[in-house]
């Protein structure tokens, strides 16, 4: 029955969440002709939706309000509607805690809220980043913990039980979701897929396929939770590595950069990452951590990811060392000058603050008691705490010339780069957004 539905698009399908992963994901399942509600937990959020208007650059207000309208989608903050969907998407954080072990609340508060309301045929797919077992020894007990009670069983006989991969189906279909790039998005990213029983990856498959230009189907969910922290922990382990060359580079007055381009003319077995003062956005610098946290449960120290981490926490300590050089050039202490730090965002090109090194970054100059000030096309407003409210500045010539040092920590394209230098006092510049600078390179330094 829910194989036809789906391939019919007849199916009701329902996200919960509504951020960077579940909207775009929302817009792309509605786009397919599938009825569509949305869950998410933000009254604010749902209400701004309502009325077409996205929180999430990769996905355009002309393109959310016409599906808003439509009624193809729907959102709300009721959880009740999870009795009419067939299909239940969970996209909700999966953030650290403060001793780096996994924060599962989210994950537990959306299994509890379906598991409430459970009901023959339904398929449930947990998108969130987290730790192999997740899906089949977390998520599954909660829905089967309420699977006899009586108000979950109506289609079958009183006294049995609603069974994985027969009555319903659950799988772990990690999300793929880069903010900001424009070539690959949900449609015509591969989707990976790894259910609890094959039945259940057989649904998964059939659902996504409608919407999905490539599947790819693995054995179970834990291979698929594995296959997320891979992808991730590769990239944070690379950048560490990088982040480490360059650090040995500085030692030996060397060009990191020009050493990278020049490998990167190598058309094998060689991939160029680049240093930065930092990782963030919710991927990289979390997901090791939920790797590295399930091996010790195995009996195993996961040395060379937490070494990668290590390294990259340490960049932002080292772009204070950079700017106080940069500083000291000017006989001038950190203590008392003016910094104007351009880009706040995690990467180039988009407003997402979520573990942007340009906070820590921020955090010790002040510890240092220098004033700042930022710019940053993307981000209007920036909270380091609960008490003080940044406002992003003009970039005009006034605002970078009485800066004692324009601080480079995201490489915006719609700077241009020329006309910063020009008007600069001193840059230091963490991304080499001013590699093609031509006039005033004296002015710069890199990491």
């Amino acid at each position: 029955m829910i194989l036809e539905k789906i391939a019919n698009r007849t199916a009701h399908a329902g996200i919960i969440g509504l951020g960077y992963v579940g909207l775009p994901l929302m817009v792309a399942i509605a786009s397919a002709g599938f009825r569509t509600t949305g869950i998410d937990i933000c009254p604010q959020k749902i209400e701004r939706l309502k009325q077409g208007i996205s929180d999430v650059p990769d996905v355009p207000n002309s393109v959310l309000a016409p599906l808003i309208t439509s009624g193809h989608i729907q959102v709300t903050t009721d959880f009740s509607v999870l009795e009419a969907l067939d299909t239940v998407n969970i996209c909700v954080p999966t953030p650290l805690c403060e001793d780096r072990t996994p924060d599962m609340q989210y994950i537990v508060a959306a299994s509890e809220q379906i598991a409430q309301r459970l009901h023959s045929g339904q398929l449930i797919i947990l998108e969130s980043t987290t730790y192999p077992g997740t899906t089949e020894e977390f998520v599954l007990p909660i829905l089967d913990a309420h699977v006899n009670k009586k108000s979950l069983i109506q289609s079958l006989e009183v006294g049995q039980s609603l069974e994985v991969g027969r009555d319903f189906h659950l799988a772990y279909s990690p999300e793929r979701i880069e903010p900001g790039n424009s070539t690959y998005y949900v449609t015509n990213t591969a989707k990976i897929i790894g259910g609890v029983t094959p039945r259940c990856t057989e649904v998964a498959e059939t659902f996504y396929a409608q919407f999905i230009n490539k599947i790819h189907t693995v054995s179970s969910s834990r291979t698929a939770e594995m296959v997320k922290l891979l992808e991730n922990t590769f990239r944070s382990v690379n950048i560490g590595l990088i982040n480490e060359v360059a650090l040995i580079c500085d030692r030996m007055d060397l060009d990191v950069w020009e050493i990278i381009d020049a490998a990167a003319t190598k058309p094998f077995g060689f991939m160029p990452f680049y240093p930065g003062p930092g990782t963030g956005g919710h991927c990289i610098p979390v997901d090791p951590h939920y790797l590295s946290w399930k091996a010790q449960k195995y009996q195993y120290h996961a040395r060379f990811i937490e070494l990668a981490s290590e390294i990259n926490n340490e960049m932002p300590r080292y772009v204070v060392e950079k700017i106080s050089d940069a500083l000291n050039l000017q006989r001038k202490a950190l203590n008392g000058s003016k910094l104007l730090m351009l880009g706040v965002a995690y990467k180039k090109d988009v407003g997402d603050t979520r573990e942007s090194p340009a906070l820590e970054v921020i955090r010790l100059i002040l510890d240092k008691k220098a004033e700042f000030v930022y710019h940053d096309p993307y981000v209007s407003n920036l909270s380091l705490d609960s008490k003080t409210t940044y406002h992003s500045k003009p970039l005009t010539a006034n605002l970078v010339q009485s800066a004692d040092c324009v601080v480079i920590l995201t490489d915006h394209g719609v700077v241009d780069y020329n006309w910063l230098v020009e008007h600069a006092q001193s840059v230091v510049d963490t991304r080499n957004a001013t590699r093609r600078v031509q006039m005033g390179q004296e002015k710069i330094i890199k990491i």
